[in-house]
């Protein structure tokens, strides 16, 4: 039932409730300024302490909409909007423990392992790699076996943003995903959306992250509520 619960945070995607993934409006400029853009973002999320954003994810099954916290050295807050409306989740890296309110904090509380199956993506992703560091991870691994085009800036939402498509070579893929298209925030250097697709070319899903803080107030009682 509750196996959905953190596929939006990984290499996950969707588009808001009711609607269909934004697009992009067309290239306006060449990336030839951005040489090594995902290089570029990996280096700029180490100097990253925490963020908050809202993650909205479609794929074949349906959608998830989670607000998601992460602060170093690996806090993970989870607050879910859909499905399952108030359901909180909060992984601690000191003990590599979660604590899980399926019906919200007025209601009972589980502790479980981050790598419990209850909690564990359809594609065995895990709460204690969901954060952008692990998406970023991932696309440099299709990178070092494939390739990685720059297709230019894009406005995406009032956002500039460069527009990448790293693709594994035949047959490879990474967590079952072969072809990661991704819109990076030039401001940021944060992922705004993401399209994932297997060996086959078909989508497996997209995310679109929305009212991104870097670096937002996060007290130590955000993840011990």
């Amino acid at each position: 039932m509750l196996t959905a619960m953190v596929l939006a945070a990984t290499l996950a995607g969707a588009a808001p409730p009711g609607s269909s993934p934004a697009a992009a409006q067309p290239a306006s400029q060449p990336a030839a300024t951005f040489p090594a853009p995902l290089a570029e973002a990996i280096a700029h999320y180490q100097t990253v302490g925490g963020y908050s954003v809202t993650i909205d994810s479609f794929y074949g099954a349906g959608e998830d909409d989670i607000l998601y916290f992460y602060k170093r050295p690996g806090w993970v807050r989870m607050e879910f909007i859909k499905p399952h409306a108030g359901a909180l989740l909060v992984y601690n890296p000191k003990t590599d423990r979660v604590r899980l309110w399926p019906f919200g904090r007025n209601h009972f509380e589980l502790g479980l392992s981050p790598r419990n199956p209850l909690i564990r993506s359809p594609r065995g992703q895990y709460v204690n790699h969901s954060d952008v560091g692990a998406l970023f991870a991932n696309t440099l691994l299709l990178q070092e076996k494939g390739s990685t085009d720059v297709l230019g800036t894009e406005l995406l939402n009032g956002h500039t943003v460069l527009h990448l498509v790293t693709t594994g070579g035949p047959g490879i893929a990474v967590d079952g995903v072969h072809r990661i298209e991704m819109w990076l925030d030039t401001a940021t250097w944060f992922p705004l959306k993401i399209i994932s697709s297997d060996t086959l070319g078909a989508m497996i899903e997209t995310v679109t992250m929305d009212g991104l803080q870097v670096d937002p107030p996060m007290p130590d009682a955000l993840f011990n509520p």
